[in-house]
C-alpha cells in the first residue's frame, strides 16, 4: 500500500517532480525536528541543491484533484459501527511580518493570558480528516483548503465537505445502506447552516454551540384564535443558561470513564434556531428554513488537567436520538481533538509553518507536502519498529506516536522504489551582480479576515510602497 500510495504521488507532481518527491522524502527521513527549510537539502534523500529545493515549492505543479482522490482512495479508520467520522478544523500558518505575502488574514489565535485571544495575520487551513476510535493521535487528512481573504467559513466548509464526501463515495468508502457520515465541527461554525446546505447528502453534522445560545421548540399544532392573527411559527424558548426552560428531556445516559470521572448526557429532541433575515440570511429566497436538531448537555465530574470544568452543549442535525446515538455523539466529539495533535505534530515536527515563504501558492504547495509525509507515515505504521530512546518506555507497535514512526521511515524507503530520477549536472547562475541594489520593491499586500457569519466585506486593493491603499466594496 505505501509503495502504491508514492507511485501515485508522483504521478501527481506534474512540474519539478523529483525535486518535490525528494523533498517529501527528506522531510520524512530527517532525524529531529524541521528547524529550517534548507536544512532538508542537506539529507541523503534529497540529492539536489538547495536551489532546486526553492524551485520546486515555487515554480513546481501538483495535481491537488488527483492526489485528493488518492488519498479518497486508501484504507480509512472507522468506529466501532463502520461509520466514517469526520472532523474539520482550522489551523493558521502565521505571517505577522510578512507585509509582501499576499492573501494573508486575521487568524484567531490563544494567548497565554486566562481568556485571552489575538488576531494575527497569517494564513488559515481548512482541515478535513478521519478520526479514529479510542485513545490516539493518528487520524487521516483528506483535504485542506487555504481560506482567502473575506471568504465565508460557512460556505467554504460546506463545499469542502460536500466534495471530500463526493470523493469517499466515487472511491467507494461509503455505499448505500451504510451508516451517514458524521461530521464533527467545533463553536466556531454554525452548524444549523452548514447542516441545511448539505441536506441531500448522507451526511450529519454535530457541532458545539456557545454557553449563552437560545433555542426553539417545535412548531405548536395549530389552534383556531377567534382574534385571528397569523399562528406561531416557533414554540417556546430554550435557554441553555436557564434550566428553567429546559423541561423533561428525552434522553439521559451516563458513563463511567477513566480520564472524566462520571459522564452525564442529557438531549433534548427538535430544537431549532430563529434564523432572522442578516448576515448570512439576508438574500435567502423565500420563507426561512426552520432547522431541526438534537441537543446534547455533557457534564463531567473532572478534567485531566484539573481546569475549570464547563459545560458542554452540543447540536446534532438528527432527531429522535437513542441513548446509544447520545453517546457516540459525544463522545465523537472528543475524539476530534486528536486533529490537535496532528496540527502539533505539523508544526513543531514536520516543520510546516518554518519557511518564510512569499507566494501563497508556494505555501499551498508545501502544506500538501506536509500532509503527504503524514499520510505516508500512517501507511507505514503496520510496518515500523520502535526505535525508542533509552529514557523511553517500550511502546507495542500498533501503538506507535507518528514521530517515532518516522525514526525508522529512512529503514523502510530503502525498501520501497523511488520514482525519481537522478539530477543532472548543472552549475548555479550568476545571480545580481556584488555591489548592485534591489531596484524593484516588493508590493505590500493589506491584511483581510475570514468571516464567520457571512456579512459583506470590503477587500483592500494592494498597494505599493509609499502610496496610500484604497478600499473596493
Amino acid at each position: 500500500m505505501l509503495s502504491r500510495f508514492r507511485a501515485d504521488f508522483y504521478g501527481c507532481l506534474t512540474g519539478r517532480s523529483d525535486a518535490l518527491f525528494e523533498l517529501t522524502d527528506a522531510l520524512l527521513c530527517t532525524e529531529g525536528p524541521v528547524k529550517t527549510l534548507v536544512d532538508l537539502a542537506l539529507a541523503p534523500e534529497h540529492r539536489r541543491g538547495h536551489g532546486a529545493l526553492y524551485g520546486g515549492l515555487n515554480q513546481g505543479r501538483i495535481d491537488f484533484g488527483r492526489l485528493r482522490r488518492a488519498l479518497a482512495g486508501l484504507p480509512l479508520p472507522r468506529a466501532a459501527e463502520g461509520r466514517l467520522v469526520l472532523a474539520v478544523d482550522v489551523s493558521p500558518w502565521l505571517r505577522p511580518d510578512a507585509a509582501t505575502c499576499p492573501d494573508r488574514s486575521f487568524c484567531h489565535t490563544y494567548g497565554r493570558g486566562q481568556n485571552e485571544h489575538r488576531m494575527i495575520p497569517g494564513w488559515p487551513y481548512s482541515v478535513v480528516a478521519a478520526l479514529e476510535t479510542g485513545r490516539t493521535s493518528w487520524i487521516a487528512v483528506l483535504d485542506a483548503i487555504r481560506l482567502e481573504p473575506g471568504a465565508d467559513l460557512a460556505a467554504v466548509t460546506t463545499a469542502q465537505i460536500r466534495e471530500v464526501t463526493e470523493r469517499l463515495i466515487a472511491a467507494g468508502q461509503w455505499r448505500e445502506g451504510d451508516p451517514e457520515i458524521l461530521v464533527v465541527l467545533d463553536s466556531g461554525y454554525d452548524a444549523p447552516r452548514i447542516a441545511h446546505l448539505l441536506s441531500g447528502l448522507p451526511v450529519q453534522i454535530l457541532g458545539r454551540l456557545r454557553s449563552d445560545r437560545v433555542m426553539r421548540r417545535p412548531t405548536p399544532p395549530r389552534v383556531y384564535d377567534p382574534r385571528g392573527g397569523r399562528p406561531p411559527k416557533h414554540g417556546g424558548e430554550f435557554v441553555f443558561g436557564d434550566p428553567s426552560t429546559w423541561g423533561t428531556e428525552q434522553t439521559v445516559t451516563t458513563t463511567d470513564t477513566r480520564l472524566y470521572g462520571r459522564a452525564t448526557a442529557q438531549a433534548w429532541d427538535r430544537l431549532h434556531p430563529r434564523l432572522t433575515r442578516r448576515a448570512a440570511w439576508l438574500d435567502h429566497d423565500g420563507p426561512l428554513p426552520i432547522i431541526e436538531g438534537t441537543v446534547i448537555r455533557l457534564a463531567v465530574e473532572k478534567l485531566p488537567s484539573g481546569g475549570v470544568n464547563k459545560l458542554v452543549w452540543l447540536w446534532w442535525s438528527a432527531t429522535a436520538a437513542t441513548a446509544q446515538d447520545v453517546d457516540r455523539c459525544w463522545q465523537s466529539f472528543l475524539r476530534r481533538f486528536d486533529i490537535e495533535h496532528t496540527f502539533r505534530l505539523f508544526k513543531q515536527t514536520l516543520g510546516w509553518t518554518k519557511p518564510r515563504l512569499r507566494d501563497s501558492a508556494a505555501a499551498d504547495r508545501w502544506t500538501w507536502l506536509v500532509i503527504v509525509a503524514h499520510t505516508q507515515l500512517r501507511l507505514a505504521r503496520p510496518l515500523a519498529t520502535d526505535l525508542r530512546r533509552p529514557w523511553e518506555r517500550p511502546t507495542p507497535p500498533n501503538k506507535l506516536t507518528p514521530a517515532r514512526v518516522r525514526r525508522g521511515f529512512r529503514n523502510l524507503r530503502e525498501k520501497t522504489p523511488s520514482p525519481a530520477r537522478a539530477p543532472k549536472p548543472s552549475r548555479p547562475g550568476p545571480g545580481r551582480p556584488p555591489g548592485s541594489k534591489n531596484r524593484r520593491s516588493a508590493t505590500r499586500y493589506d491584511v483581510g479576515r475570514v468571516l464567520a457569519t457571512g456579512q459583506a466585506y470590503s477587500r483592500p486593493i494592494h498597494h505599493k510602497v509609499g502610496t496610500k491603499p484604497r478600499r473596493v466594496g
